[in-house]
C-alpha cells in the first residue's frame, strides 16, 4: 500500500460537503445568487481537488494507493481508512464531475430553497465519493447508508406530484437491504478477530456455507442498489419523481455503490460463493439485459424510458462481473463508467425539453429538430451513445463484455448480444417520435432552443462520451493491475 503524504482522498470527500454545509449555513432565498454561485464554486474546486490523483496515481502498481489511516474509534478497533485502487480511481473522479454539472443544471431551474438543493447535492458527492475510498468496513456501512439521507430529501422537497411515495419507497427498499449487509460485516469483524479492515477480510479462510450466507447478506444490499431485476421496481419511480438533477445523480454515480460493492465486498471475500452462485447472478442479469429491454420499448413517459434502460445497462455490469475473465470485468467496469455520462446526459436532455414543455410524454412531442437544432443534435448523439454506437462511450464497454461472455459461454454472449438490438429500438424509437417528422403541435413550434448554460452542460458530456469511446485506454490502463490482482484472489479457492 502506497501512504499518502497529503490526504487528497480525505479532500476529496470533505471539500464538497464543507462547501454544502457552508451553503446552507449563508443561503436565503432572498439572496439565491450568491448560493449558486458558492455552490458552483465548491463543485468546481472539489473536482479540481480530484485531478492529483489521476496525475499520481501508478497504473502498474499493486494495491491501494494514496492510504490514510486514523484511529477513529479505538475501542472497536474502527478506523478511518481511506485508499484506492484502479477499479475506484475514475468513480471519484465521475462523482465528483457529475456534481459540477448537475449544480450547473439546477442554476435557473430550481427557484425555491436554493441552498437546500445546491448543499444537498453537494453533500452527497462528498459521501458517494467516501464509499468508494473507505477501506474500513464500518466506516464504508457509514457512508453507504448516509447516501440514503440527501437523495431522500431531493426526491421528497423537489420531486414530482408522487415525490412522497417515489421517496419513501427508495428509503425502505435500500434501507432493508442494507440492514443484512450489516449483520455480514459484524460477522467478519469477529471472525477476523476484532478488525474491520475490508482488506483483512478478503484473506480469510471461510467456509462454502458462511461465505454463502454472507454473499447473500452482501446481494441483498448490493443487488437493490445496481438495481437488479427483480428488486429494480423502486428506479422508475425514483427517476420520474426525482428532479432533473437526482435523476442525474440517481443514474450516473449511486447505481454504481451497488456495483462497487460486489467487487469490493462480494467477490474478494466470499470467491467460492461467488463462483457456486455465479450461474444465479448470470441469470438474472440476462434477464435485466432482455426482458428489462424489451419493457424500456413500450414505455410512454421518456424518463421511465431511460430508467428501464438503466436497469438492462446495469444488468451488463454483473454479468461482466460473475465470468471471471478480464475482458468482462474490465468492461463491466467501463460500461459503469460509460453509462454515468450517457444516462446522465439522457435525463439532462429530458430535463431540458421537460422545463420547456413541463411534460414527460412522448406523445407530445414530434419534429423537436424544427425549433431545437441544437439540442437535437445533442439528442441524437446521446441516445445513439445509449444504444451502443461504435465511437462513443457506450459500445466499449458492452463490447468487451459480449468478448468475455463469448469466451466464458458462446451462448452467453449471444443472448448478451441481444441487448444492443433491443437497445437501438427503444433509443432510435424515441428519438424518431421526438425528434424527427414535422413539428407535433403549437407548443414545440413555440420552443427555445439551447440556452448558453445547456449547450455547455451538454457539450461537457458529449465531449466525455465520445472522448471515452475514441481512445478509452486511459480508464482501461488504469484498472487492468487491480483487475487481474482481483480475479487472480478470486481464483484461489479458501476452502481449508
Amino acid at each position: 500500500m502506497m501512504q499518502s503524504t497529503i490526504p487528497l482522498l480525505s479532500l476529496a470527500i470533505w471539500c464538497p460537503i464543507a462547501f454544502g454545509l457552508l451553503v446552507l449555513a449563508v443561503g436565503r432565498d432572498e439572496n439565491p445568487s450568491l448560493v449558486r454561485w458558492l455552490s458552483l464554486a465548491g463543485s468546481v474546486i472539489s473536482f479540481l481537488v480530484t485531478l492529483p490523483l489521476l496525475r499520481g496515481f501508478d497504473n502498474a502498481a499493486h494495491g491501494m494507493q494514496f492510504v490514510e489511516k486514523t484511529v477513529w474509534i479505538e475501542r472497536f478497533n474502527v478506523n478511518y481508512f481511506l485508499g484506492i485502487d484502479g477499479i475506484s480511481l475514475w468513480f471519484v473522479l465521475l462523482t465528483a464531475f457529475i456534481t459540477v454539472i448537475v449544480i450547473i443544471a439546477g442554476w435557473e431551474v430550481i427557484e425555491k430553497r436554493v441552498a437546500q438543493y445546491m448543499g444537498a447535492f453537494l453533500i452527497l458527492s462528498g459521501v458517494m465519493i467516501g464509499v468508494f475510498c473507505a477501506l474500513d468496513g464500518l466506516l464504508f456501512y457509514v457512508f453507504f447508508e448516509a447516501t440514503l439521507i440527501p437523495m431522500f430529501i431531493i426526491i421528497g422537497v423537489w420531486g414530482g406530484p408522487n415525490r412522497v411515495y417515489a421517496a419513501i419507497k427508495f428509503f425502505l427498499y435500500t434501507l432493508l437491504g442494507s440492514l443484512l449487509t450489516l449483520v455480514a460485516i459484524l460477522y467478519l469483524y469477529f471472525k477476523s478477530g476484532g478488525s474491520f479492515e475490508i482488506l483483512n477480510w478478503h484473506a480469510l479462510p471461510l467456509p462454502l456455507n458462511a461465505q454463502i450466507l454472507i454473499f447473500l447478506a452482501f446481494l441483498m444490499a448490493f443487488a437493490v442498489k445496481v438495481p437488479m431485476w427483480p428488486v429494480h421496481t423502486w428506479l422508475p419511480d425514483a427517476h420520474v419523481e426525482a428532479p432533473t438533477g437526482g435523476s442525474v445523480v440517481l443514474a450516473a454515480i449511486m447505481l454504481k455503490l451497488g456495483a462497487y460493492g460486489f467487487l469490493r465486498f462480494s467477490l474478494p471475500i466470499a470467491p467460492d460463493a461467488s463462483h457456486a452462485l455465479s450461474g444465479f447472478i448470470i441469470t438474472l442479469s440476462l434477464i435485466a439485459v432482455i426482458y428489462i429491454g424489451l419493457v424500456a420499448l413500450v414505455q410512454a413517459d421518456m424518463k421511465k424510458l431511460v430508467a428501464y434502460s438503466s436497469v438492462a445497462h446495469m444488468g451488463f455490469v454483473t454479468l461482466g462481473f460473475f465470468m471471471f475473465n478480464d475482458m468482462s470485468v474490465q468492461g463491466a467496469i467501463v460500461q459503469m463508467i460509460s453509462h454515468g455520462f450517457v444516462s446522465g446526459a439522457m435525463f439532462l436532455c429530458i430535463g431540458v425539453l421537460y422545463d420547456r414543455m413541463h411534460s414527460r410524454q412522448i406523445a407530445d412531442y414530434g419534429g423537436v429538430i424544427n425549433t431545437m437544432p441544437r439540442f437535437a443534435a445533442f439528442f441524437v448523439l446521446f441516445s445513439l451513445a445509449n444504444c451502443g454506437l461504435p465511437a462513443t462511450s457506450g459500445f466499449v464497454g458492452e463490447f468487451m463484455v459480449i468478448l468475455g461472455a463469448v469466451k466464458f459461454n458462446f451462448w452467453i454472449g449471444l443472448l448478451a448480444a441481444t441487448a444492443l438490438i433491443w437497445g437501438a429500438a427503444y433509443s432510435l424509437w424515441l428519438v424518431k417520435r421526438v425528434v424527427f417528422g414535422d413539428v407535433g403541435n403549437k407548443q414545440v413550434a413555440q420552443l427555445q432552443d439551447l440556452s448558453g448554460r445547456e449547450f455547455f452542460m451538454l457539450g461537457l458530456m458529449a465531449i466525455a462520451v465520445i472522448a471515452m469511446g475514441v481512445y478509452p485506454a486511459p480508464f482501461t490502463d488504469a484498472m487492468q493491475t487491480s483487475v487481474a490482482d482481483l480475479l487472480k484472489h478470486v481464483a484461489v479457492s479458501k476452502l481449508q
